[in-house]
């Protein structure tokens, strides 16, 4: 069997202090996430981060940085994942889009809500995206090149 990690998008929306969170349903309990899913066939990591905020939140946003590439193994199944975080500015929220299945809803909260509902995070990216944004870590877009 071949090994293939999973590559994967993450937003950081903040907002005075506030970030864009994602509570969802996965596997029989509800968990927190950054806006975050699959990188489509044909599709840039750019064009993943706005289309999969978009689906879980209801919100346009617009990307103005690449925060960091993280490689993740969930315990649970140990799948790999490269995860591509990005820093967006939001646009405009639509409050009547429906949402993607297992999606329970979109929360802004702080970083200090969200160490108190450790317990419910989807994994440990969660802090560690969001502090790596805290600490100032911003590379360019132009760092994702498209394919030739």
């Amino acid at each position: 069997m071949a090994w293939q990690p999973h590559i994967t998008v993450a937003t950081i929306v903040e907002d005075n202090g506030r970030f864009l969170m994602v509570e969802e349903h996965k596997a029989g309990r509800n968990v927190l996430n950054q806006p975050a899913g699959h990188l489509d066939p044909d599709e840039t990591l750019i064009e993943a981060a706005i289309r999969e905020t978009l689906e879980e939140t209801g919100w346009d946003v617009e990307p103005s940085a690449v925060i960091g590439i993280y490689l993740y193994t969930a315990p649970s199944n140990g799948v790999t994942y490269q995860r591509v975080c990005f820093s967006a500015n939001p646009l405009k929220h639509h409050p009547d889009r429906r949402l993607d299945d297992g999606i329970v809803g979109a929360k802004w909260l702080t970083r200090d809500e969200l160490l108190e509902q450790r317990e419910h995070w989807r994994s440990d990216l969660i802090i560690r995206c969001i502090d790596d944004y805290l600490a100032g870590n911003r590379f360019g877009l132009e760092l994702i090149r498209p394919s030739l």
